[in-house]
């Protein structure tokens, strides 16, 4: 299987660690990483995963990005979109993506402790491209 990667700069001291957890496991489950594409925030990842999708040499992606809470409920606000505008794109694409960006809600600490969405994350794409594959 061939995977994109797209993540967010924001945070990136959370992304950086959540982006060599996901191609660790891409490597492990013997995926293909075709490439991984960094995007300024969260926000922008549906776009990016759209357009990677729509390349003959990519199966599916893995969409990460860590949205820490700030003082207003923007954070709720941008997960929400997020994860409606990726769900849009995997059925419009009919192509899996591995839903690995954390929030709303949480403090620095949290978001450390939480890089292994990005593992998730890959082990989900996988599953789904398997599932699609047999159905």
């Amino acid at each position: 299987m061939r995977v994109a990667i797209v993540a967010a700069e924001f945070n990136r001291e959370v992304v950086d660690r959540m982006v060599e957890r996901a191609l660790a496991r891409a490597r492990d489950r013997g995926l293909r990483v075709t490439s991984v594409l960094r995007v300024p925030g969260s926000f922008e990842i549906p776009l990016a995963v759209q357009r990677v999708l729509e390349r003959a040499d990519v199966d599916g992606a893995v969409a990460l990005g860590a949205v820490i809470k700030g003082e207003t409920l923007h954070d709720e606000v941008i997960v929400n979109a997020v994860a409606k505008a990726l769900q849009d794109v995997v059925l419009r694409t009919g192509k899996p993506v591995g839903l690995g960006i954390t929030g709303p809600g949480m403090t620095d600490e949290q978001a450390l402790a939480r890089i292994d969405a990005a593992d998730r994350a890959v082990d989900a794409v996988l599953a789904m491209d398997a599932l699609l594959r047999g159905a």
